[in-house]
């Protein structure tokens, strides 16, 4: 006992040090965040992989509808949609072997091409009356890296759906082929396809359509442009460069405004 005396000087001499570290710890802002990268022991991740840096606010509805792209965007042929198209149901409700077909035909029908949980800001549909083609139009807040993979995902299909046969409720097959869709430069980065689904032993089409993706920062657009036979390239070139140009502007006033 006669040295408990000593022992509460040395504590105390003990907590001084502790609080002074942690202020200077504080007051630094944390040294560990200044220490090069070259000093971490961080595992390196594929920029899809990586958390948006800066995630802006959210576009409001009233920002997303702005965005979107009207019939006057497409030509003199377009005009406000009538209904969804009866060759929807007809055609792309089948089914694949492939998982990765299959989840691309469901795409093809559902347009849900980020998940039934993540619902668009705002759509528009659009009717070639002239020539029986529909676009659909969406814009989609999401994170970019779950946006960026979506795309990376859609650059395999041209692989691994090349070819594939398409099953529909009745047992009717079909014929379906993928391949790559040159795009404009739009956006922080762009995917496109074209699925063209023929009745099997049919030297002609039954439906083809683009599929394009493109990502804005933290935003999405998703469209999709088919019909009977090939799509209007001038359409879909110009859904893509119209509605990117717009909803950067939109995207841009909305910082401006924050």
């Amino acid at each position: 006992m006669q040295h408990a005396p000593a022992a509460r000087p040395l504590l105390a001499s003990a907590l001084s040090a502790a609080l002074a570290l942690t202020a200077a710890a504080c007051s630094t802002g944390g040294r560990a965040a200044d220490r090069p990268a070259g000093t971490t022991s961080a595992t390196a991740q594929s920029p899809a992989a990586l958390p948006s840096p800066a995630v802006p606010p959210a576009l409001t509805r009233e920002q997303a509808r702005a965005a979107l792209i009207t019939e006057a965007d497409l030509g003199e042929a377009w005009e406000p949609t009538r209904g969804a198209a009866t060759w929807r149901d007809e055609v792309l409700k089948a089914t694949a072997e492939h998982p990765d077909c299959g989840r691309l035909l469901d795409v093809l029908y559902t347009e849900e091409l980020f998940g039934a949980a993540t619902a668009p800001r705002a759509s528009v549909a659009l009717d070639d009356a002239a020539g029986g083609a529909q676009l659909h139009f969406r814009i989609t807040s999401h994170r970019a890296a779950g946006i960026d993979r979506t795309l990376a995902w859609l650059a395999t299909l041209p692989d691994t759906c090349g070819r594939f046969t398409a099953r529909s409720a009745n047992g009717a097959t079909r014929d379906a082929r993928v391949t790559g869709l040159a795009l404009p430069e739009a956006g922080d980065a762009r995917q496109g396809l074209r699925v063209t689904v023929s009745a099997e032993g049919a030297e002609g089409a039954v439906l083809t359509v683009d599929l394009v993706a493109v990502r804005v920062g933290d935003d999405a657009i998703s469209l999709t442009n088919g019909g009977p036979g090939e799509p209007a390239d001038d359409a879909t070139r110009a859904a893509v460069e119209v509605g990117t140009e717009r909803l950067v502007e939109i995207r841009r006033q909305g910082r401006a405004q924050v």
